[in-house]
C-alpha cells in the first residue's frame, strides 16, 4: 500500500508519524527496547500530547533478529495473531553492548545497531557485512483519515540489490519495481495474484526478511521509494525478522528452522503421476485404458490420480465414489494397486449443499458461520457450498474421518485443491479467529489436517499431498503444484518463475501440470514440457478438458515421455539424496541459479534455468524452434546426456531435438545413478554408479546414498592426487552395496586396484569395485 505522494509529500488522507531520535533505551536479558519520539525534544514540554514509537529487539533463534514496532501496544489481536514458530519459542541468547553513541544486540553473527544520535538510524549486519537498515522517515505509524491505521517499515536496498520470493509469484522473477499483496487468490498463473503467498523475501546481498503477520501484508519493492523495500499492515503494531546467514542457503535454513522444515516425501512420489484430467469423461474402463496403455508402451507410471468427478457433480465433497461409473471402487483400487500403482484422489474443504455431509456439518457447527449464526454459503464453485471450519477440533476429526475411510479403501494420498477463496466479510470462526488473518492462514489448517491423517494411517515418511494453496509454514506439508497454467510456452515459463520464487520462500518440493492445464497443448509444446516436467521435483500429467496420455499427441511424444521418465528413475539415487537434504536444511530441490552461484552477478536475473539439486543444471526449451539460450557459471560443465565438456563463464545458444535439452553436471560433482529405470522406489545402493565430473587435482567429491527414511546408508568419497583417483565407501551399507565409479570423459587408465574397469557407452570408463573391497584406486 502506498502512502507517499512522491518523495516529499504524503498522500491525502494519511498522516505518517516517524520516530526521529532515541529518547531512552531499556536493556533487559536478551531484549532491547527503544523509545523514540517523532520530533527532536528541545525541552520537557515537547513530551506532552505527543506519541512515541516503541521498538523492541530480541532473537528467537541464532542469526535471526526479531523487531516489534508499536504505537498502542494494548490493542488486542485475535487469533491466530502471528504465524506459530516451530523453532525459537524459548528465544536465543544474545549479547548486548551499550556504548556512548550506539547500542548493539547480536544473535549468532547477526546484529542490530541502534544509533543514539539524531536522526534515528538502525543498521543490520552479518559479521562485518551490512545487510540493510532503517531510520527516520522509513519506519512509520500511519493515521488514516477514515480511522483505519497502519504500520509500515522501509528497509534499505543497496545499489544492485535484487529481491526475490514472497511466495509462488508468476510475475517477474526479480521483484524490484513491483507492488505485491500477500493475499491468497485463485488467479491462475498469468496474473499478479498467487495461490501461495508468503510474507518472506530474500535478496542477493544474502539476508531474508520475514513479516510475521498472517493477514494482508502489502509490499512495495522499490516501487514507492526506489531505494527501499516497504511493507505495511493494518493496525497499531508490526513484527518482522531479519534473517542472516553466511549464504542464501544458510538464510533459508534459518528461516525454515523458524517456520518448519519440509517433510521428506516418499520416494514413490518422485515418479510419474497420470490423472483423469478435470472435466473429461472417464470410468474404470477409461482408467484401465490409460494405465495399460502406459505399460504396453513401456512408460513407467507411479501414481494414478482421480480428479474431481470421482464424486458426483454438485456433491463435492461427500467423499463417496460416483457409483454410476465406479460401481466397485474398492475392487477397482485393489486392481490398480496390483499393477504397482499408488492412488491419489482430489478433495477440497468445501461441502456442497447437495452433499450428504452438509446437514451433518450444519447441525454440528462444523462449517463457517455468518454473524447471525447461519451457515456461510456461496454458489461459487459448488451450489450452496459451505466451508469446513478447521478451528473447530471436532470438525477436524469429522473431516479427517472421511479421509481415513478412503485410506482404508486404498487411497494413498490426496490432492488438496482450493483453500484460497476464504471469506472475510460476515464470517465467524468457532474459536473466534480474526477473518482477515484467517484468509491466508486457513490453508495451513486445511493441509495440516489432511497431512496428519496420512501420517497417522500410512506412517511417518509416507504422507504426501498435492496441494495448491499455502502460506508461511506450508512447506511442512509437501508436495505443492503451480495451479492452473495455460498450454503455451509463455505459461510454461511463468510456471517456472513461480516455482523458483516459491523455492526462495522456504518450499522444498514443487510441481506443475505437464502440457498446461487450460486448453490442449500442441505436440511440440507437450514434448518440450515433458522434458521440463520430468526434470522437476515432482512430475504430473494433468489437464482440464482433454486427456494427457502421450499417444494422443503423436508417437514421438511416447518416445520422449519414455526417455525422460526413465532418466528420472535412473537419477533417483542422486535426486532422493537431494530431497533428503532439502528436508533437512529447508532448501528447494529446484534452485534458482543465484542460490548456488550467489557470487556470480550474471545469475541474479536468471529465471529460465535452474539447478536440480546442487550438481545438475537444467534449462528447459520454451519455443517451437528448439532453440536454447542458457548461461553456464564459471567452471567446466559436462552435458549429462552427450558427454560434451563446455567451459563456463559465458552464454551459450544451441538447438536441441525433443530427446535432449541443456542438462549439465557441475565441475567436481559426483552424481549417483541407479541401475533401475522402471520405478522411482528401489534400493539405491544396489548397482549404483557414481559419475565423476571434472575433478581437479588436489580436490575431492562425495555423494550420499540414502534409504527410504532419508538416512544416509552409503557415502562414497573420491579424491584426486596427481595422476591417481581413489574412491572409498563408508556407511552402514558399505560392505553390502554394489557400487561402481564412472569416470566421465576418461576412456583409459594405466592401472586399477580394488576394482575392474570397462568402457561406459562412450561416456568414459566404468570401474566396478571388487567384492569385499571398499576402496578403489585408479591410476590415470
Amino acid at each position: 500500500m502506498k502512502f507517499s505522494n512522491g518523495y516529499w509529500m504524503t498522500r491525502e488522507g494519511f498522516e505518517v508519524l516517524t520516530p526521529y531520535e532515541v529518547h531512552s533505551i531499556d536493556i533487559a536479558p536478551n531484549k532491547l527496547t527503544v523509545f523514540a519520539p517523532h520530533r527532536h525534544l528541545e525541552h520537557r514540554g515537547n513530551t506532552l500530547n505527543e506519541a512515541l514509537t516503541t521498538l523492541e529487539f530480541d532473537s528467537p533463534i541464532p542469526d535471526v533478529i526479531r523487531v516489534k514496532l508499536y504505537h498502542h501496544k494494548g490493542r488486542r489481536r485475535l487469533t491466530p495473531g502471528s504465524f506459530p514458530l516451530v523453532g525459537g519459542e524459548a528465544g536465543a541468547d544474545v549479547s548486548i553492548e551499550d556504548g556512548d553513541d550506539r547500542v548493539t544486540l547480536t544473535s549468532g553473527d547477526t546484529s542490530v545497531m541502534v544509533s543514539k544520535a539524531h536522526p534515528l538510524r538502525i543498521t543490520y549486519t552479518y559479521k562485518d557485512r551490512k545487510l540493510t537498515g532503517s531510520g527516520f522517515r522509513q519506519t512509520g505509524f500511519v493515521k488514516g483519515a477514515d480511522g483505519v491505521h497502519y504500520f509500515r517499515e522501509q528497509l534499505d536496498l543497496a545499489v544492485g540489490e535484487t529481491v526475490y520470493g514472497l511466495g509462488e509469484r508468476f510475475s517477474a522473477f526479480v521483484k524490484n519495481g513491483q507492488s505485491v499483496d500477500i493475499w491468497n487468490q485463485d488467479g491462475g498463473t498469468a496474473s499478479e495474484q498467487a495461490y501461495k503467498n508468503v510474507p518472506f523475501y530474500v535478496t542477493n546481498r544474502g539476508y531474508g526478511v520475514f513479516v510475521n503477520h498472517p493477514e494482508l501484508v502489502s509490499f512495495e519493492v522499490a516501487s514507492e521509494k526506489v531505494s527501499k523495500t516497504q511493507f505495511s499492515v493494518q493496525g497499531e503494531q508490526l513484527e518482522y525478522m531479519i534473517v542472516g546467514g553466511e549464504s542464501l542457503k544458510d538464510v533459508l535454513a534459518n528461516y525454515t528452522s523458524l517456520t518448519g522444515k519440509p517433510a521428506l516425501p516418499p520416494s514413490w512420489t518422485f515418479g510419474l503421476w497420470l490423472t483423469t484430467s478435470f472435466t473429461t469423461n472417464y470410468d474404470e474402463e477409461t482408467v484401465n485404458s490409460f494405465v495399460d496403455g502406459m505399460a504396453q508402451r513401456d512408460l513407467p507410471l507411479s501414481v494414478f490420480h482421480f480428479d474431481c468427478f470421482w464424486m458426483k457433480e454438485y456433491q463435492w465433497c461427500d467423499f463417496e465414489w460416483d457409483e454410476r461409473v465406479f460401481p466397485d471402487p474398492k475392487g477397482m483400487l485393489d486392481r490398480l494397486k496390483a499393477k504397482g500403482l499408488k492412488i491419489c484422489v482430489w478433495i477440497n474443504s468445501y461441502i456442497a449443499q447437495r452433499s450428504k455431509l452438509f446437514d451433518e456439518g450444519m447441525a454440528n457447527g462444523y462449517l463457517l458461520k455468518r454473524k447471525d449464526g447461519s451457515v456461510w454459503q456461496t454458489d461459487l464453485w459448488q451450489y450452496g457450498m459451505g466451508i469446513v471450519d478447521f478451528t473447530n477440533p471436532d470438525a477436524c476429526r469429522w473431516f479427517g474421518d472421511k479421509l481415513r475411510a478412503l485410506v482404508d479403501m486404498g487411497v494413498d494420498c490426496f490432492k488438496t485443491d482450493f483453500g484460497e477463496r476464504i471469506p472475510t466479510e460476515d464470517v465467524v470462526y468457532f474459536d473466534g479467529s480474526d477473518p482477515e488473518q484467517m484468509h491466508n492462514y486457513y490453508t495451513q489448517l486445511y493441509n495440516k489436517v489432511v497431512f496428519d491423517v496420512l501420517e497417522e494411517k500410512k506412517g511417518r515418511g509416507e504422507a504426501a499431498l498435492f496441494a495448491r494453496s499455502a502460506t508461511a509454514g506450508g512447506q511442512q506439508f509437501p508436495v505443492h503444484w503451480g495451479g492452473d497454467c495455460e498450454a503455451t510456452f509463455e505459461s510454461m515459463a511463468e510456471s517456472l518463475r513461480g516455482g523458483l520464487s516459491l523455492g526462495l520462500s522456504g518450499f522444498g518440493f514443487w510441481s506443475h501440470d505437464i502440457g498446461g492445464f487450460e486448453q490442449s497443448a500442441t505436440p511440440d509444446l507437450y514434448k518440450r514440457w515433458v522434458a521440463f516436467g520430468l526434470l522437476s521435483s515432482h512430475s504430473r500429467l494433468h489437464g482440464s478438458t482433454s486427456y494427457r496420455v502421450p499417444w494422443l499427441f503423436d508417437e514421438e511424444a511416447v518416445d520422449v515421455l519414455r526417455r525422460f521418465t526413465k532418466l528420472k528413475a535412473s537419477l533417483m539415487p542422486y535426486l532422493f539424496a537431494q530431497a533428503a537434504a532439502s528436508s533437512r536444511f529447508g532448501l528447494p530441490m529446484m534452485r534458482a541459479m543465484l542460490l548456488e552461484f550467489g557470487e556470480d552477478p550474471a545469475c541474479d536475473y536468471l529465471d529460465r534455468q535452474f539447478m536440480l539439486g546442487d550438481a545438475l543444471l537444467v534449462s528447459p526449451i520454451f519455443n517451437s524452434e528448439g532453440e536454447s539460450a542458457y548461461y553456464l557459471p564459471k567452471g567446466r560443465w559436462t552435458h549429462f546426456l552427450s558427454g560434451e565438456v563446455v567451459e563456463g563463464g559465458s552464454w551459450h545458444r544451441e538447438t536441441y531435438d525433443y530427446m535432449s535439452l541443456p542438462l549439465y553436471a557441475r565441475e567436481g560433482s559426483l552424481i549417483a545413478v541407479g541401475a533401475t529405470e522402471d520405478r522411482p522406489d528401489y534400493d539405491y545402493t544396489d548397482g549404483v554408479t557414481l559419475h565423476l565430473f571434472e575433478l581437479g587435482d588436489g580436490t575431492s567429491a562425495s555423494a550420499d546414498i540414502v534409504g527410504e527414511d532419508g538416512a544416509v546408508r552409503l557415502t562414497v568419497t573420491v579424491e584426486r592426487s596427481g595422476g591417481t583417483i581413489s574412491a572409498t565407501a563408508s556407511g552402514a551399507a558399505a560392505d553390502t552395496a554394489d557400487w561402481s565409479i564412472q569416470l566421465r570423459g576418461i576412456e583409459a587408465v594405466r592401472a586399477v586396484s580394488g576394482g575392474e574397469a570397462s568402457k561406459a557407452d562412450g561416456l568414459g570408463l566404468k570401474v566396478r569395485r571388487l567384492a569385499g573391497d571398499n576402496r578403489i584406486v585408479i591410476a590415470l
